[in-house]
């Protein structure tokens, strides 16, 4: 792969060098020439993470099935915990990216906003509030869940597969944030105006 190390302070997505489409499978370029006709642009998280394509490609596959398939939480449910997760862990990409999504299935692009910087500034709802407690506390304590953290979660109506479902967008995005900061990845510009 002859790819060069992007500059300090040049535009750059990622602190690795990042792949073009002659550089990356075939499955690659399919999903980024998909990505470009169903949203107009390719975003940057599926060219900074194709460097290794094959674990990228095992990422997206799983990352879909949480977050664009039919579920059990609804789409603006498992946004809402994409964002408070990726918030609590200040992590750029993902609070932005994750931001424009809350924005569109939200349809409230100031309460979005408040829940990328400090949900508990934000107007919720009691069972939003409860999914998002739920979400800090599996990120930021781990160790001291325990089954009576369920408690709440079921007091709003949440049933076990939607339980299951909750905590595994918050694993999923976690595990996201953690290779977005550490390899620096930007969002694209496109993601800024959307839903407002």
């Amino acid at each position: 792969m002859t790819t060069t190390r992007p500059e300090a302070g040049t535009n750059r997505i990622s602190f690795l060098p990042v792949p073009d489409e002659t550089q990356v499978p075939e499955g690659i370029r399919k999903l980024w020439g998909k990505a470009e006709a169903n949203i107009g642009f390719v975003p940057n998280v599926f060219r900074a993470q194709a460097v290794n394509g094959e674990q990228f490609l095992a990422w997206w596959n799983y990352f879909n099935l949480l977050l664009n398939k039919e579920g059990y939480l609804t789409n603006a449910e498992r946004e809402l915990v994409a964002v408070v997760v990726s918030s609590v862990n200040r992590c750029l990409y993902c609070a932005v990216s994750h931001g424009a999504a809350l924005r569109e299935f939200g349809g409230d692009a100031q309460k979005a906003d408040a829940v990328a910087v400090n949900w508990r500034h934000a107007d919720l709802t009691e069972r939003e509030r409860t999914l998002a407690e739920y979400a800090e506390k599996l990120t930021l304590r781990p160790a001291e869940v325990t089954a009576a953290d369920l408690e709440p979660l079921r007091a709003v109506g949440l049933d076990d597969h939607q339980i299951m479902e909750l905590v595994q967008v918050i694993g999923m995005f976690n595990l996201t944030n953690r290779v977005s900061s550490a390899l620096g990845f930007m969002p694209n510009a496109e993601y800024y105006p959307q839903g407002r």
